[in-house]
């Protein structure tokens, strides 16, 4: 039985039937359940939020497969709201939710983060679950914060730490950490930033104006390939030198991951509130 199957047993019973109507993918080297391995991860952290069902909740970030929308709406019930926020990447979003049977308790709004089309205290809860690393820099954590805080009473922040406890978790960190750098050396931009420390996650939150209510670290024991992509993307960097520092980077990673396969690292969860 595969970890996946294991976990699914010891989540609600209602969920693991949502789950099996999401999709499965045939894109190797991704396993063809992923988006589902991923969704139940989601699942298990936002147990450690306050999600109330019934409530209205802002999603910061939902992604191009709500993949944390997915498990929201579940928490949130019939008679709840996610307001799904994304800038750019809605891919196969409506067609997923459509087939979780979760379309009439989401709203999709695209806009930038910075500047929520929301009223003050419009939402009982903002989160952002995975998504931190895609706000290109500290600064810009530092406004989406602040505008989390006007929105809602109190927000809930869930990313990957910079940490490894067995050597599957130590493969996804290297093969990871070399995503800031493609997009760097192919694009010109920043994306998939490092992941950073709970500390530093909460020294951020105190320079938006919001004061830690609980920080803590949840282990999820579920593989994690979405670090991965292909070799020849490197190829596109402009800088020769720093497209063959890339590319052995890469060879290496790919190495442990074949060794030890790739594990979701340790996530750090922290609520927070206006100070």
């Amino acid at each position: 039985m595969s970890r996946f199957d294991v976990q699914l047993k010891r989540v609600d019973s209602a969920f693991a039937r949502v789950l099996q109507e999401v999709p499965l993918f045939d894109n190797p080297p991704l396993a063809a359940d992923w988006l589902r391995c991923e969704m139940l991860e989601r699942y298990q952290v936002l147990q450690h939020a306050p999600v109330a069902t019934g409530s209205t909740v802002l999603e910061v970030g939902s992604g191009g497969h709500g993949i944390a929308t997915v498990p929201l709406a579940f928490r949130t019930g019939e008679t709840g709201r996610v307001i799904a926020l994304e800038r750019e990447r809605w891919g196969m979003f409506r067609e997923i939710l459509t087939q979780a049977g979760y379309r009439d308790r989401v709203r999709p709004v695209k806009g930038d983060a910075r500047q929520l089309p929301l009223a003050s205290t419009s939402v009982d809860l903002a989160l952002c679950v995975h998504g931190i690393r895609s706000l290109r820099s500290e600064p810009i954590m530092v406004e989406v914060f602040r505008e989390m805080l006007r929105v809602a009473p109190k927000i809930f922040l869930a990313e990957s730490l910079p940490v490894a406890v067995n050597d599957a978790q130590r493969a996804h960190l290297e093969m990871y950490d070399l995503r800031q750098e493609f997009f760097e050396a192919t694009t010109g931009q920043r994306d998939d930033l490092h992941y950073l420390t709970a500390e530093r996650l909460g020294r951020l939150l105190g320079e938006a104006g919001g004061v830690v209510l609980s920080s803590e670290v949840v282990e999820v024991d579920l593989p994690h390939a979405l670090a991965y992509f292909p070799r020849d993307l490197l190829k596109n960097a402009a800088d020769p030198k720093r497209r063959e520092e890339l590319l052995a980077r890469w060879d290496r990673a790919e190495q442990l991951l074949r060794v030890h396969g790739t594990d979701h690292p340790p996530v750090g969860v922290i609520l927070a509130a206006r100070s």
